[in-house]
Protein backbone atom coordinates (compact mmCIF):
# COMPACT_ATOMS: atom_id res chain seq x y z
CA UNK A 1 0.00 0.00 0.00
CA UNK A 2 2.51 2.61 1.03
CA UNK A 3 4.21 2.33 -2.90
CA UNK A 4 1.03 3.95 -4.01
CA UNK A 5 2.25 7.36 -3.36
CA UNK A 6 -0.84 8.87 -5.93
CA UNK A 7 -3.49 7.39 -3.83
CA UNK A 8 -6.11 9.74 -2.64
CA UNK A 9 -8.84 7.74 -0.70
CA UNK A 10 -8.13 4.28 1.44
CA UNK A 11 -11.38 2.89 3.29
CA UNK A 12 -10.69 -0.07 5.01
CA UNK A 13 -13.50 0.01 7.46
CA UNK A 14 -16.12 -2.39 8.67
CA UNK A 15 -13.81 -5.71 8.46
CA UNK A 16 -11.88 -7.60 11.39
CA UNK A 17 -8.30 -5.99 10.57
CA UNK A 18 -6.12 -6.41 13.49
CA UNK A 19 -2.12 -5.16 14.77
CA UNK A 20 -0.95 -2.15 14.79
CA UNK A 21 -1.59 1.09 11.71
CA UNK A 22 1.52 0.81 9.59
CA UNK A 23 3.58 3.80 10.15
CA UNK A 24 4.45 4.21 6.40
CA UNK A 25 0.98 5.12 5.93
CA UNK A 26 2.38 8.75 6.29
CA UNK A 27 4.41 8.65 3.57
CA UNK A 28 0.85 8.42 1.57
CA UNK A 29 1.01 12.26 1.61
CA UNK A 30 -1.71 12.81 -1.50
CA UNK A 31 -4.20 10.99 0.25
CA UNK A 32 -7.41 13.22 1.35
CA UNK A 33 -9.61 10.28 3.03
CA UNK A 34 -8.38 8.03 5.06
CA UNK A 35 -10.61 5.63 7.08
CA UNK A 36 -9.56 2.42 9.14
CA UNK A 37 -12.55 2.81 11.37
CA UNK A 38 -14.57 -0.82 12.73
CA UNK A 39 -12.01 -2.89 13.23
CA UNK A 40 -9.59 -4.61 15.63
CA UNK A 41 -6.83 -2.71 15.27
CA UNK A 42 -4.54 -2.23 18.42
CA UNK A 43 -1.45 -0.27 19.47
CA UNK A 44 -0.87 3.79 19.08
CA UNK A 45 -1.72 6.35 16.71
CA UNK A 46 1.60 6.99 14.41
CA UNK A 47 2.70 10.34 14.65
CA UNK A 48 3.62 10.63 11.25
CA UNK A 49 -0.67 10.86 10.51
CA UNK A 50 0.31 14.39 10.82
CA UNK A 51 2.50 14.58 7.63
CA UNK A 52 -0.51 13.72 5.16
CA UNK A 53 -1.32 17.71 4.12
CA UNK A 54 -3.88 17.55 1.90
CA UNK A 55 -5.98 15.08 4.03
CA UNK A 56 -10.01 16.44 4.61
CA UNK A 57 -11.25 12.81 6.67
CA UNK A 58 -9.63 11.17 9.05
CA UNK A 59 -11.82 7.99 10.60
CA UNK A 60 -9.75 5.99 13.47
CA UNK A 61 -12.99 5.01 15.22
CA UNK A 62 -14.29 2.10 16.68
CA UNK A 63 -10.98 -0.25 17.32
CA UNK A 64 -8.77 -0.89 20.05
CA UNK A 65 -6.56 2.07 19.75
CA UNK A 66 -4.23 2.85 22.97
CA UNK A 67 -1.84 5.65 23.86
CA UNK A 68 -2.02 9.62 23.72
CA UNK A 69 -4.02 11.11 20.63
CA UNK A 70 -0.73 12.67 18.53
CA UNK A 71 -0.16 16.54 18.74
CA UNK A 72 1.09 16.40 15.31
CA UNK A 73 -2.61 15.94 14.21
CA UNK A 74 -2.82 19.75 14.57
CA UNK A 75 -0.62 19.78 11.07
CA UNK A 76 -3.76 18.05 9.07
CA UNK A 77 -4.71 22.01 8.24
CA UNK A 78 -6.85 20.61 5.85
CA UNK A 79 -9.13 18.16 8.05
CA UNK A 80 -12.62 18.83 8.46
CA UNK A 81 -13.54 15.66 10.29
CA UNK A 82 -12.03 13.65 12.75
CA UNK A 83 -13.02 10.58 14.31
CA UNK A 84 -11.32 8.60 17.18
CA UNK A 85 -13.98 7.61 19.09
CA UNK A 86 -14.56 4.48 20.66
CA UNK A 87 -11.22 3.59 21.44
CA UNK A 88 -9.41 3.38 24.89
CA UNK A 89 -6.89 6.25 23.81
CA UNK A 90 -5.19 8.07 27.24
CA UNK A 91 -3.74 11.20 28.16
CA UNK A 92 -4.96 15.03 27.46
CA UNK A 93 -6.89 16.31 24.49
CA UNK A 94 -3.76 17.88 22.46
CA UNK A 95 -4.05 21.88 22.27
CA UNK A 96 -2.71 22.05 18.91
CA UNK A 97 -5.85 20.35 17.50
CA UNK A 98 -7.06 24.05 17.88
CA UNK A 99 -4.89 24.57 14.76
CA UNK A 100 -8.01 22.50 12.75
CA UNK A 101 -9.57 25.84 11.65
CA UNK A 102 -11.49 23.81 8.63
CA UNK A 103 -12.89 21.25 11.35
CA UNK A 104 -15.98 20.66 10.70
CA UNK A 105 -16.35 17.38 13.36
CA UNK A 106 -14.69 15.93 16.27
CA UNK A 107 -15.77 13.35 17.58
CA UNK A 108 -13.57 11.91 20.35
CA UNK A 109 -15.83 10.26 23.03
CA UNK A 110 -15.83 7.02 24.82
CA UNK A 111 -12.00 6.98 25.10
CA UNK A 112 -9.93 7.54 28.35
CA UNK A 113 -8.76 10.98 27.72
CA UNK A 114 -8.10 12.99 31.10
CA UNK A 115 -7.18 16.64 31.93
CA UNK A 116 -9.17 19.33 30.95
CA UNK A 117 -10.40 20.63 27.75
CA UNK A 118 -8.30 22.92 25.77
CA UNK A 119 -9.13 26.44 25.47
CA UNK A 120 -8.10 26.20 22.29
CA UNK A 121 -10.80 24.70 20.55
CA UNK A 122 -12.03 27.88 20.55
CA UNK A 123 -10.50 28.61 17.67
CA UNK A 124 -12.31 25.73 15.40
CA UNK A 125 -14.59 28.04 14.17
CA UNK A 126 -16.02 26.41 11.52
CA UNK A 127 -16.67 23.14 13.41
CA UNK A 128 -20.49 22.28 14.06
CA UNK A 129 -20.10 19.14 15.73
CA UNK A 130 -18.42 18.59 18.79
CA UNK A 131 -18.66 15.72 21.31
CA UNK A 132 -15.97 14.96 24.00
CA UNK A 133 -18.48 12.66 26.20
CA UNK A 134 -17.53 9.42 27.98
CA UNK A 135 -14.46 10.14 28.47
CA UNK A 136 -12.38 11.39 32.31
CA UNK A 137 -12.20 15.47 31.15
CA UNK A 138 -11.84 17.67 34.42
CA UNK A 139 -11.58 21.01 35.01
CA UNK A 140 -14.29 24.04 34.58
CA UNK A 141 -16.00 24.58 30.86
CA UNK A 142 -13.39 26.65 28.57
CA UNK A 143 -15.35 29.97 28.10
CA UNK A 144 -13.36 30.13 24.85
CA UNK A 145 -16.09 27.53 23.82
CA UNK A 146 -18.48 30.26 23.13
CA UNK A 147 -16.94 31.49 20.16
CA UNK A 148 -18.00 28.22 18.28
CA UNK A 149 -20.73 29.93 16.51
CA UNK A 150 -21.63 27.54 14.10
CA UNK A 151 -21.57 24.65 16.07
CA UNK A 152 -25.09 22.76 16.38
CA UNK A 153 -24.06 19.75 18.68
CA UNK A 154 -22.22 20.15 21.69
CA UNK A 155 -21.87 16.96 23.74
CA UNK A 156 -19.75 17.04 26.99
CA UNK A 157 -21.49 14.16 29.08
CA UNK A 158 -20.51 11.52 31.12
CA UNK A 159 -16.68 13.20 32.40
CA UNK A 160 -15.50 14.72 35.34
CA UNK A 161 -16.09 18.47 34.62
CA UNK A 162 -16.67 21.19 37.54
CA UNK A 163 -17.46 24.72 38.16
CA UNK A 164 -20.07 26.85 36.56
CA UNK A 165 -21.95 26.43 32.80
CA UNK A 166 -20.36 29.68 31.36
CA UNK A 167 -22.80 32.28 30.22
CA UNK A 168 -20.73 32.44 26.86
CA UNK A 169 -22.56 29.02 26.20
CA UNK A 170 -25.47 31.54 25.19
CA UNK A 171 -23.30 32.91 22.16
CA UNK A 172 -24.18 29.45 20.18
CA UNK A 173 -26.59 30.68 18.40
CA UNK A 174 -26.54 27.49 15.98
CA UNK A 175 -27.04 25.02 18.88
CA UNK A 176 -29.24 22.79 18.49
CA UNK A 177 -28.25 20.04 21.38
CA UNK A 178 -26.34 20.18 24.59
CA UNK A 179 -26.06 17.85 26.63
CA UNK A 180 -24.01 18.32 29.62
CA UNK A 181 -25.24 15.25 31.63
CA UNK A 182 -23.67 13.61 34.74
CA UNK A 183 -20.63 15.94 35.54
CA UNK A 184 -20.07 17.88 38.66
CA UNK A 185 -20.94 20.84 37.48
CA UNK A 186 -22.24 23.21 40.17
CA UNK A 187 -24.30 26.86 40.53
CA UNK A 188 -26.87 28.42 38.84
CA UNK A 189 -27.97 27.69 35.08
CA UNK A 190 -27.17 30.63 33.25
CA UNK A 191 -30.04 32.72 31.92
CA UNK A 192 -28.32 32.88 28.92
CA UNK A 193 -28.98 29.43 28.04
CA UNK A 194 -32.18 30.61 27.39
CA UNK A 195 -30.74 32.78 24.16
CA UNK A 196 -30.55 29.24 22.36
CA UNK A 197 -33.60 29.80 20.78
CA UNK A 198 -32.58 26.81 18.39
Amino acid sequence: LCSLTNLHELDLGWNMLSGSIPTNLGSLTNLTYLSLSWNMLSGSIPTNLGSLPTLTYLHLGGNMLTGPIPATLGSLTNLEYLYLYYNQLSGTIPATLGSLTNLRTLYLYYNELSGAIPASLGGLTQLRSLALYGNYLEGSIPTALGSLVNLTYLNLGNNRLSGLIPDEIGALSSLVTLDLRYNYLAGEIPAAIGDLAS
